[in-house]
């Protein structure tokens, strides 16, 4: 896909996330959808991002467009396209801009142009749609650069970063420079954390705005025990180990096959301590289908990295590690999938090298699952050490992964006070009325900023 795609999403009322919440804010969320409507009457919201599956932006934006569409604004959301060569530089600033490396390509003069040419593809058509006073969102390093033509159309321009280092080191500042000028026209950024934002950032117009997660979504929702068993169960999930076993519980991580998850360090860690886990215990490494997910072209290689290590372990441990591939044709069964997986787990982990925010985190802690998460990015926002979970200080540190997992398989009451724990965190830090509020704090001040 290489054009501009609009991702239709059906609206859906505020009424049902105000189900789950106490009455003042539910009240509170009615004051600002109300001013929403009389802030933005006349405007179009716009979202734009490089992808409309896989991974945790494109589940928030289906979330937040469905219920901002829901209060009765306009709001619409299209994707990027972009050939192989555009993804490939914007994988190599993903992972700069988390600290290392990724591939050995640079972030020069060539690097740019392929960038730019992309960009220049799209604009024409975007600034066509949009209209002078409209709010456009940009998400992440793929859309910077339709920056600067959208405030030249009189577009309010926001661009919202899912990603970054608290941090700085050189492969952070090599990212931010080839970034700087692409981003300079946005009227305001968006960080899950301050410490993702680089010096150059305007702090009057920099919003710290962490995501949040649907309650209602299929990944989500409520789930009958015979349903999570025939999808955990389902035929050609497994594509490394054998099935999954019927009555043994799971450690699982959730996540793209993506170098910094470290899917292949968490089996190492597992094979590697195998006799202090308990002898039942096993291990699921659950990831998209490979070619589902657009914007990332190391996914392939990541999985197949992953199945030749599991190919190398010692058999007793290939018996008890399984490496899923989640199918990605039909989005709802993939995110009914990883509802079941993570229902069925034991003990979810999230061992990230870096981390934006972590939504692998905040859904099974909704779930009352008892998490263990490397300290890194904004999982640290989300786990309470101990309260709501546990925090690894080195996430390379297999030993004390598994000596985490250990202490909560071997003690139900903990994982069980966790979990409960885990999903009053969410219910009172993460959720969409939080999120919404904010963003409708940030359009108004964009506007009266133009009006004084």
């Amino acid at each position: 896909m290489t054009g501009l795609v609009e991702v239709q999403v059906a609206p859906v009322a505020l009424e049902r996330l105000a189900s789950l919440l106490p009455p003042e804010r539910v009240e509170r969320i009615e004051v600002y959808a109300a001013e929403a409507r009389r802030l933005l009457a006349g405007r179009t919201v716009w979202n734009v991002s490089s992808t409309a599956r896989g991974g945790g932006v494109a589940e928030m934006l289906h979330t937040l467009v469905a219920y901002a569409a829901g209060t009765g604004i306009g709001i619409r959301w299209f994707v990027i396209g972009g050939d192989p060569g555009f993804f490939t530089v914007t994988k190599r600033i993903h992972n700069r801009l988390h600290g290392v490396p990724g591939d050995d390509g640079a972030l020069d003069a060539a690097a740019r142009a392929t960038y730019d040419a992309t960009q220049a593809r799209h604009v024409d058509e975007l600034v066509d749609l949009v209209q002078p006073g409209d709010v456009v969102l940009l998400h992440d390093p793929q859309t910077a650069g339709l920056a600067g033509a959208l405030r030249e159309r009189g577009a309010w321009v926001v661009w919202r970063c899912h990603v970054g280092l608290d941090e700085s080191n050189q492969w952070t500042k090599e990212a931010w420079g080839f970034l700087e000028e692409l981003v300079a026209p946005a009227h305001a950024v968006v960080f899950s954390r301050e410490e993702f934002a680089p010096d150059w950032v305007d702090r009057r117009w920099l919003r710290i705005i962490p995501p949040s997660l649907d309650p209602f979504s299929p990944k989500n929702a409520e789930m009958a025990p015979a349903e999570v068993e025939a999808l955990v169960h389902r035929p050609g999930l497994v594509v490394e180990g054998p099935p999954l076993p019927t009555d043994a519980p799971l450690v699982l991580q959730v996540s793209r096959w993506d170098r910094l998850k470290d899917m292949a360090g968490v089996m190492e860690a597992f094979a590697a301590h195998l006799d202090e886990l308990p002898p039942d215990v096993h291990l699921v490494l659950a990831g998209p289908e490979t070619d589902g997910v657009a914007d990332d072209p190391e996914a392939s290689e990541v999985l197949a990295e992953c199945r030749e290590r599991h190919r190398s372990l010692p058999e007793r441990a290939r018996l008890r590690i399984h490496l899923v591939s989640v199918p990605m044709d039909d989005l709802d069964a993939n995110a009914r999938t990883v509802n079941a997986l993570q229902r069925r787990a034991a003990v979810v982990v999230q061992k990230s090298l870096a981390e934006g925010f972590g939504l692998t985190v905040t859904e099974p802690m909704w779930k009352s699952r008892p998490v263990v998460a490397s300290a890194v990015g904004g999982i640290r926002d989300q786990v309470e050490h101990g309260v709501s979970g546990l925090l690894l200080d080195d996430p390379r540190d297999g030993a004390e992964l598994a000596a985490a997992l250990t202490s909560l398989l071997g003690d139900e009451d903990r994982r069980l006070a966790l979990g409960r724990a885990a999903h009053l965190r969410v219910r009172d830090q993460y959720l969409a009325d939080r999120h919404l509020i904010q963003y409708v704090d940030l359009f108004a001040q964009l506007l009266a900023a133009a009006e004084a």
